[in-house]
């Protein structure tokens, strides 16, 4: 612990608020929240943690606080600056699942579609509906029940759905709005959970159709009713009533928690959501902070009433999601919040071996990789690469690695500028310089690592950037490979020597991944490049003739080679001014 720490724990407050941990450079690594931020500061100062926090605390080298008047302010703070800063130790639904809704739009002829973004509009949406199936057959349902038009926009004749009884053909006929509502209503009432309702008034009028001697309408309500039956009655039930219903159980082991959220829709358990993460504080604690960033940050709608375990403060969690949540003490509503619970065990058990291996794979071979080379752990490594093929188009790529792990939305990819031909040494001074001297410029997090895939030179070439031009000390390391273009050597150290690595260790893998990660990064970016430059015309080139005048002339012409036996006079009267004409003989003859 240092000086500054030591300073700072004895003036904290016994209020509630939020603390933000730093790292060496001065980024945010950890956010929490605390009733008193005095006895929950210092605990991570104090007394003995498991691995991982201590991970956590060997990083920290300053924090800071902000006190709030009540405990459920510091928790709608701690979610947003979450958002805000993003630190890699905070729980994080990284995935961002999204799931399907059924939309039934807001316009003059409504349509029925599958949607995963949620607007503000007038639309209405239900769902969401985790099992992707399910949303297409209750769609496909619907629509044939339910003629609303399929078109995007309405076409100037009668599709093939209106052949088949699934549209009012709204293109050519006019269609009543009191239709379109009767429709809306019943739909609206059917996903809201009336689908029965609907069979029954379906099964009405079947038999008074029946009665009229009116067989194939009769036989259309009957097709209606299977499909209804097909679709709807294929799940269990699992309440008697109709509410939409999210059902949240937790389970912590080993300083792991694993998150089960079990999905009632119209009385049906569609699906389930698993989430599982590193925790560092009381898991009652981070349980809110999941709640609050599942509905804020995965794109789920609110249900109308949310299921929780008797652990979490439940005035407090009402308070933050908005809608009503409840902590059912017996009944069906209690056995599925036990049966969410008892499904984060085993999925936390079953994780553990995973979860141990991946450590293996990614932490403890970062912390021996510094160990190796005698450094701090390169937990952010940042890695270069070139890519051109004899000097044209070329480019380079940077990706960054925190904590093992590729962490892409940092990934970059740079055009090379001031270097003419294949000269990867020049390449490489010109991106490290314009990379760090913008990190510097804009206060951007700096790598632990600097790794460069390539020898001596390349190395050599970005260290006298970073020192003599910028005065910045990163430990750099270049990466060799061998004839069959796989990973071979480590280079480290000023001067720069082979750094001895098993093949079978992860140190050895973990830059594996690396090395292969930038070169297929860079190369995909240079193939899209080359892609694009590949059909590029010399009309491009011409000043005077855009898109619109390029198609013109390849429409009258055929090709660029009649082009150039035209005279002016015949691309003049295709409307292309005289002086342009000109130069675009000109340069197509030259």
């Amino acid at each position: 612990m240092n000086e500054i720490i030591k300073q700072k724990l004895a003036l904290l407050p016994d209020q509630p608020g939020c603390y933000l941990m730093k790292d060496r450079q001065g980024t945010i690594i950890y956010v929490g929240k605390a009733k008193v931020l005095k006895n929950r500061v210092r605990s991570y100062f104090s007394g003995s943690h498991d691995a991982k926090t201590q991970r956590l605390v060997g990083e920290i080298e300053d924090f800071e606080y902000i006190v709030t008047s009540s405990n459920i302010e510091a928790l709608i703070l701690e979610l947003n600056l979450i958002k805000k800063h993003d630190p890699k130790y905070n729980i994080m639904l990284k995935d961002d699942k999204t799931y399907p809704f059924i939309k039934l739009t807001a316009e003059r002829h409504p349509k029925l579609i599958i949607t995963r973004k949620v607007k503000r509009d007038k639309g209405k949406y239900f769902g969401p509906y985790p099992n992707v199936q399910a949303a297409n057959e209750t769609k496909k349902l619907l629509d044939r029940i339910y003629p609303l038009r399929k078109c995007a926009t309405l076409p100037d004749r009668v599709c093939l759905y209106y052949h088949l009884g699934q549209c009012l053909a709204p293109c050519v006929k006019q269609v009543p709005e009191s239709e379109y509502k009767q429709m809306t209503d019943e739909i609206t009432r059917f996903l809201n959970g009336g689908y029965k309702e609907i069979k029954k008034e379906l099964t009405e009028k079947m038999s008074q159709a029946a009665e009229q001697l009116d067989f194939e309408r009769a036989k259309e309500f009957r097709d209606k009713i299977a499909h209804i039956e097909a679709t709807m009655e294929k799940q269990k039930m699992t309440t008697t009533d109709f509410t939409d219903r999210d059902v949240f159980g937790y389970f912590v082991d080993k300083g792991w928690m694993c998150v089960q959220v079990f999905f009632v829709r119209q009385g049906k358990l569609i699906e389930r959501d698993v989430s599982l993460f590193p925790v560092y504080g009381e898991p009652e604690e981070e349980m809110l902070t999941f709640l609050g960033q599942f509905y804020s940050k995965a794109n789920h709608i609110k249900p109308r009433e949310v299921l929780i375990q008797d652990s979490v403060d439940c005035p407090m969690a009402e308070q933050l999601l908005e809608v009503k949540v409840l902590q059912p003490q017996r009944g069906p509503k209690k056995d599925l919040v036990k049966l969410a619970v008892k499904n984060a065990q085993i999925a936390l058990n079953e994780k553990f071996s995973l979860i141990e291996r991946d450590e293996n794979r990614t932490i403890k071979a970062v912390d021996n990789l510094g160990a190796l080379l005698g450094i701090h752990p390169p937990n952010r490594i940042e890695a270069f690469d070139n890519s051109n093929i004899q000097g044209t188009d070329p480019v380079s790529a940077m990706v960054v690695f925190m904590d093992g792990k590729p962490y892409k939305k940092e990934y970059r990819k740079y055009k090379i500028k001031s270097v003419k031909g294949p000269d990867d040494y020049e390449s490489m001074r010109e991106v490290a310089r314009r990379r760090y001297t913008r990190a510097l410029k804009e206060g951007l997090p700096l790598p632990d690592m600097i790794i460069i895939d390539g020898g001596k030179g390349h190395v050599e070439a970005v260290r006298d950037v970073l020192e003599n031009e910028l005065g910045l000390d990163i430990p750099l390391s270049g990466l060799v490979k061998d004839e069959k273009h796989k990973t071979s050597q480590l280079l480290f150290g000023n001067p720069l020597e082979i750094v001895p690595l098993p093949r079978n260790s992860q140190e050895f893998y973990l830059l594996q991944r690396i090395q292969d990660e930038v070169h297929r990064f860079a190369i995909t970016f240079h193939r899209q490049l080359r892609g694009k430059s590949a059909f590029q015309s010399i009309l491009d080139s011409i000043p005077g003739i855009g898109e619109k005048r390029k198609k013109l002339l390849l429409k009258n012409f055929g090709s660029v080679k009649k082009m150039k036996e035209a005279t002016p006079e015949e691309i003049i009267r295709l409307g292309i001014p005289g002086p342009i004409a000109e130069e675009l003989l000109k340069k197509l003859n030259s």
